[in-house]
């Protein structure tokens, strides 16, 4: 795992930008080209959005993975977050722009149509966290950063809970994602337990 995390350390970070993006090129390429079969739109909403919810449940990993196995991705933790946000982003603006296009139509889908309301409400919890996502705003929200940086944990659960009430009928893949999100937000009670243990002594003791 050393070697591992070696290799890691000298990655650089705008590679992850660069090689995370290009699908989204490639993907609307074939989009226009008739690759991705009848119904093109619809694939390319589904592909992006099934791409950002494969990064949220890699970006819920990256703690876990260096808690269990000792793989340090912390590195690039911010950048896969905001490919995240980049294809949510991604698969709301098909569906904006290129499937319903009727405002409307979308505000009354937002209001009537539970799955969307969910995969709405996500987006919302997704773009403070996006914004946020710099030194600068680092610097400045100080200790209220990371805990304003917990609504990725809401985030995910909402977009993993999109994807399994939009599908039709029963499928295993939509709910292979929600649990696995599910199992990442559990494995992070018992570090915080332990956290809070930690701390308990020198906040008393500074009393």
């Amino acid at each position: 795992m050393d070697t591992v995390n070696q290799f890691f350390r000298r990655f650089p970070v705008w590679a992850v930008y660069l090689l995370g993006a290009l699908p989204a090129f490639w993907l609307f390429y074939l989009g226009l080209t008739g690759g991705l079969g009848v119904e093109p739109i619809k694939a390319l909403e589904h592909e992006y959005g099934e791409l950002a919810l494969q990064l949220m449940v890699l970006t819920l990993s990256i703690s876990p993975m260096r808690r269990l196995l000792g793989l340090n991705l912390m590195k690039f933790r911010r950048s896969i977050g905001l490919l995240c946000f980049f294809y949510v982003s991604c698969h709301l603006l098909v569906w904006l722009v290129l499937d319903v296009q009727i405002l409307g139509q979308i505000l009354a889908d937002i209001a009537k149509r539970p799955y969307i309301t969910i995969g709405m409400a996500g987006f919302v919890l997704m773009l403070p966290l996006a914004l946020t996502s710099n030194n600068f705003s680092v610097r400045r929200l100080g200790r209220a950063w990371p805990r304003l940086h917990r609504l990725t944990y809401a985030a995910g659960l909402l977009g993993a809970l999109h994807y399994v009430m939009l599908v039709k009928g029963f499928q295993v893949e939509p709910l292979f994602y929600l649990g696995a999100v599910v199992v990442l937000l559990a494995l992070r009670l018992p570090a915080a337990q332990f956290r809070k243990r930690q701390s308990a002594p020198r906040a008393s003791g500074r009393a």
